[in-house]
């Protein structure tokens, strides 16, 4: 697992930094590669690339929607990290964009990454149909929007210190973390034009994203900053509305597992093909593990 995360992040990191390096130079290009490249596991990624085994897709073309993809998760935790939302002063091991240059920078930064991530997808370079990349573009800025992320962390930021139902928690999570899993989950088969995989491959992105989420929160809740690269424990400082703040730390991990489970079974349809998205969804399944030596 750890060689194949490792082969598509170098992909991936090559791929931007030759995208960029083609890019008219300004002042943001710094603030923007250091909020994009270094760290992270490149895991939505790696999601775009199991799913595109399922229908044969051509590797490099993958590489490229996942370069997107890395596009909008580096502009959202950018504005994630700002003391206007989350407040965190670190990030994969080191400061935070707006820490590093300022909030004002670390802003345009990321609304800058936001707009690079639909020039990846609408380039000419990417031979595709248009009318497929056009479907792209419409998918990744719907997941990316005000029912997507940005909607998410709206209400994220909204339930703080307040008694939320299970019901609007997962659709929060599902809106802030599980959106942008979908879109990784559907990309491939829209690709490849197989329309009949969408809705399953939408709800089992989800699925994943809300996974993610909730090991991620797990994580918060017994992780240590120096081991994990970012402040811990600071979901319950906050009051933030998770399934730990609800149902308690026990019974969260038992409904991890019951996610992961219910995912396997919509995935034992692709038999073989699948194998290598189930052994990814272990591995994020288990991050409260293995985030234990390696930075977020």
């Amino acid at each position: 697992m750890k060689k194949k995360l490792n082969k598509i992040a170098r992909d991936i990191n090559n791929f931007l930094i030759k995208f960029l390096s083609n890019q008219k130079h300004t002042d943001l290009i710094k603030p923007m590669k250091y909020g994009l490249l270094p760290g992270g596991k490149k895991i939505r990624s790696k999601l775009i690339v199991d799913v595109g085994k399922i229908f044969s897709s051509k590797y490099q073309n993958l590489i490229r929607i996942g370069a997107a993809v890395e596009c909008i998760h580096a502009y959202s935790l950018i504005h994630d990290d700002l003391p206007c939302m989350d407040n965190d002063s670190l990030r994969r091991g080191k400061l935070s964009t707006h820490k590093k240059f300022g909030e004002s920078t670390a802003i345009l930064a990321g609304n800058s990454l936001l707009t690079i991530a639909f020039e990846i997808l609408s380039s000419p370079n990417f031979n595709l149909e248009s009318k497929v990349k056009i479907k792209l573009i419409n998918l990744i800025s719907e997941c990316s929007g005000h029912s997507g992320i940005a909607g998410g962390q709206y209400s994220d930021l909204s339930f703080e210190r307040k008694k939320i139902p299970l019901k609007k928690i997962v659709e929060m999570q599902i809106k802030k973390t599980g959106k942008l899993f979908s879109f990784c989950c559907m990309a491939p088969a829209i690709m490849n034009k197989k329309i009949k995989y969408l809705q399953d491959f939408d709800q089992i992105g989800s699925d994943i994203g809300l996974l993610f989420q909730i090991a991620d929160d797990l994580i918060d809740f017994t992780g240590d900053t120096k081991k994990v690269g970012k402040k811990t424990k600071k979901d319950l400082k906050k009051g933030k509305a998770t399934l730990i703040s609800l149902l308690g730390h026990k019974n969260t991990i038992k409904y991890n597992n019951k996610l992961k489970l219910k995912i396997f079974k919509k995935l034992n349809k692709f038999g073989k093909k699948s194998q290598d998205l189930k052994n990814t969804i272990n591995y994020i399944a288990n991050r409260i593990k293995w985030k234990k030596n390696i930075n977020i």
